[in-house]
């Protein structure tokens, strides 16, 4: 790389859970510099969560950790030009981006939602992950099909 690294930035813990995760996360889901109206959707979709997992013995807060990690990708394919023909290859994702991908299909696939505010789409789709199931969820497992499928070509990895 030509030039020095660029700084990472710290980011404040959220107001209420006190966890940097959440202020992540609303960070992903902010549209506009709107981070309030963020911060309330959030809030809602927790309050959401607790509402239909009633008999759960875990936090909303936990639940939507777990959820995350439900999502979270271990693998993911690159493509790699070598001698005139492109390869899928499969590479471990590294820990920054595999937090960012789980947050960005969490959020996407929460919008793709049909009706309802934001908030209840949130909902719907962390008690899919939590439960193994979603677009969230269903991305994650055709990321790692690709990389098994794709297995072959590891050998080109950097």
């Amino acid at each position: 790389m030509r030039k020095a690294k660029p700084k990472k930035r710290h980011i404040l813990p959220d107001p209420v859970f006190g966890d940097v995760k959440v202020t992540k996360f609303v960070n992903h889901m902010m549209y506009d510099g709107k981070k309030n109206l963020s911060f309330e959707i959030f809030y809602k979709a927790l309050e959401g969560v607790k509402g239909k997992l009633p008999n759960e013995e875990k936090t909303p807060l936990e639940i939507w950790k777990t959820a995350l990690e439900n999502i979270t990708p271990q693998v993911e394919v690159k493509t790699r030009r070598i001698g005139g023909a492109n390869f899928q290859v499969p590479v471990e994702v590294r820990p920054e981006r595999k937090e960012s991908i789980s947050m960005k299909n969490l959020i996407n696939f929460a919008r793709k939602r049909g009706g309802r505010s934001m908030a209840d789409k949130l909902t719907a789709e962390i008690v899919d992950a939590y439960n193994q199931q979603g677009g969230a969820f269903k991305r994650k497992e055709d990321m790692h099909r690709m990389a098994e499928a794709n297995r072959a070509f590891a050998h080109f990895r950097r």
